[in-house]
């Protein structure tokens, strides 16, 4: 008799200044203009913090960032992709 496999609820705490973002899927305009794609060909990416560590350095969760497309290590949970970063890859903050 075959088991059900058993549902495992994953959540990331990030340490010290490590931040987890969720990356965004689409391109990104700001209110001024700024359009960032999200192709594979673009330079950078803009997300979605959802974690900060003790040491965040003024990113709080919910604030949309820009970080390199090659930044950080990528992090599958729950079948979700999300981007671990330390404070000093990011770019800059989006505001729109």
């Amino acid at each position: 008799m075959l088991e059900e496999p058993r549902r495992i609820d994953l959540s990331l705490e990030p340490l010290d200044d490590f931040i987890v973002v969720e990356p965004s899927d689409e391109e990104t305009e700001t209110r001024a203009g700024l359009i960032i794609p999200a192709s594979d060909e673009a330079g950078c990416r803009t997300g979605i913090v959802t974690a900060v560590g003790s040491d965040p350095g003024g990113v709080e969760p919910g604030d949309k960032v820009l970080f390199p497309k090659d930044a950080g290590f990528d992090v599958r949970l729950g079948g979700a992709a999300v981007k671990l970063l330390r404070r000093s890859e990011l770019i800059a903050r989006v505001r729109d």
